[in-house]
């Protein structure tokens, strides 16, 4: 059985949290295109007018960000505010200070702002502007078909880029404030599954087709050993793409610590991959973050 990898996700530096997911036999990461969904004129066959399509009408339904209005987000769970929709959409979350956080789209936007109040800081998750898809064009058994929600997310992200001159932290690249990180890797589906490829090309595969790669001691969410707990926070505060591999995870990771130092020629642990070439560990990653050089080295 060929060796398999839970690996996917989807993170350019400005992505729409709805994610497509790879096959788990792929290293690698995609993300979708946006897609002009307006056709192009044509002068040989003028169009006749007709009855806007399902598509155009949710589209236009949504309104722009700014012309949205700001809804307070209630503290206490039963206190969530009505007039925030239980309807597919995008949605801004702002701070305290009136600034925009994070744009998402969902598929049930009161559900999300729920979630959202549950597990970011209250500082962050002050007000919500909402744009539903318009329920005469998009009911619960017929709600806007994801294409257009990324339109509409894109537009409203692109909208506060115009006015601001940037993104909205929540969604820069390597920001899992309201997304949440990204699952460790795993190089194989369990101990007891017979590779058909050597384990030292599944880590040669993982570190070439990966940007950044962390081979650290317990899992992203909970490091086991302090040096990986600061080498995660750094790549994080630093705001760098990078994904986890457990080394100490021996049920899909067995063998993964003696073949890795054989193929790094580094004893020690964590160690951080870019672009396919060790960077180094700790006190190298350390180093690099207090001259100002991590994110630039590591983006190279």
């Amino acid at each position: 059985m060929a060796a398999s990898a839970q690996i996917s996700r989807l993170h350019p530096i400005i992505s729409p949290p709805l994610a497509s997911r790879k096959p788990l036999i792929s290293f690698s990461r995609f993300s979708p295109s946006f897609r002009c969904l307006s056709s192009p004129l044509s002068l040989s066959r003028p169009k006749t007018l007709t009855k806007p399509s399902y598509r155009n009408r949710v589209r236009a339904s949504i309104r722009k960000l700014s012309e949205s209005e700001s809804i307070p987000i209630a503290k206490v769970p039963e206190d969530l505010d009505a007039s925030i929709p239980a309807a597919a959409g995008v949605y801004g979350v702002f701070d305290a200070n009136g600034e925009l956080q994070f744009v998402g789209i969902s598929r049930n936007i009161a559900s999300s702002v729920d979630k959202h109040r549950k597990t970011v800081p209250a500082d962050l998750c002050f007000s919500v502007k909402v744009g539903p898809a318009d329920t005469a064009t998009a009911t619960a058994t017929a709600t806007a078909d994801r294409t257009v929600l990324q339109s509409a997310w894109k537009s409203w992200v692109e909208e506060h880029i115009s006015a601001t001159g940037k993104p909205p932290s929540g969604n820069l690249q390597g920001n899992y404030t309201w997304t949440g990180a990204p699952p460790d890797l795993r190089l194989t589906p369990g101990r007891h599954v017979s590779l058909t490829v050597p384990l030292e090309d599944l880590i040669d595969r993982l570190v070439k087709e990966h940007k950044v790669v962390a081979f650290i001691k317990g899992s992203r969410r909970a490091p086991q050993c302090g040096f990986s707990q600061k080498v995660v926070g750094l790549l994080e505060s630093h705001g760098v793409d990078f994904v986890c591999v457990d080394v100490l995870d021996e049920e899909h990771n067995f063998g993964l610590r003696e073949k890795l130092k054989s193929y790094s020629n580094w004893p020690t642990f964590p160690q951080v991959f870019a672009g396919g070439e060790l960077v180094g560990g700790c006190d190298i990653i350390s180093d690099l973050a207090e001259k100002g050089e991590l994110k630039a080295i590591l983006q190279k």
